[in-house]
């Protein structure tokens, strides 16, 4: 028996992510809560959530390259973004518009197929050049008011998969993935 799919969106937000190939995640407010761990030794501990984690993968698997602009830097984030096999990847990035434009140039796309979310003023360059701008809930004022859409699930608690739902469901490849789970 085929599952049918439970989740929905507006139509107008499906035909505004049709032809998305490239999908831009900050890390720190998008894919963890915000909040920055420190141990006594000075390690930075990070939160993921593991339906983030399965989103990046099941994009890869549709066509669309995840990629990661993000201002930090750190192990447990190297570490997780690898376990994910996320290859465009930009660590460090204060001025995150260079940075995203190389990832276009160099797999041959332009703004127009490409989505992005993020959580602050250092993705607004970034959010409001790309063709679908998406932020979390708790995200800054001004990037709610540059989104397109506003997840319902919060950030580090399942909002970049409802991000990478949205790209899946708008490519049509969300129910051929979700049968692969029969």
């Amino acid at each position: 028996m085929a599952l049918t799919p439970a989740l929905t969106f507006p139509p107008e937000l499906l035909l505004a992510a049709q032809g998305i190939r490239v999908a831009f995640f900050d890390i720190d407010g998008v894919m963890t809560d915000g909040g920055i761990y420190f141990t006594e030794g000075g390690e930075t501990l990070k939160r993921f959530h593991i339906l983030d984690g399965l989103g990046l993968k099941l994009l890869q698997r549709a066509g669309i390259t995840p990629a990661v602009v993000t201002g930090r830097d750190s192990a447990p984030l190297r570490r997780r973004l690898e376990a994910l096999g996320v290859t465009q990847v930009h660590y460090g990035t204060e001025d995150k518009r260079p940075a995203a434009e190389s990832v276009l140039a160099g797999l041959g796309l332009d703004w127009s197929q490409a989505a992005a979310m993020g959580d602050d003023w250092p993705d607004l360059p970034v959010l409001r050049r790309c063709a679908l701008p998406v932020a979390p809930p708790h995200a800054h004022a001004e990037v709610r008011a540059c989104a397109r859409y506003v997840t319902q699930a919060g950030a580090g608690h399942g909002a970049a998969r409802e991000f990478c739902d949205l790209l899946l469901v708008a490519s049509g490849r969300y129910a051929q993935l979700l049968g692969d789970y029969q």
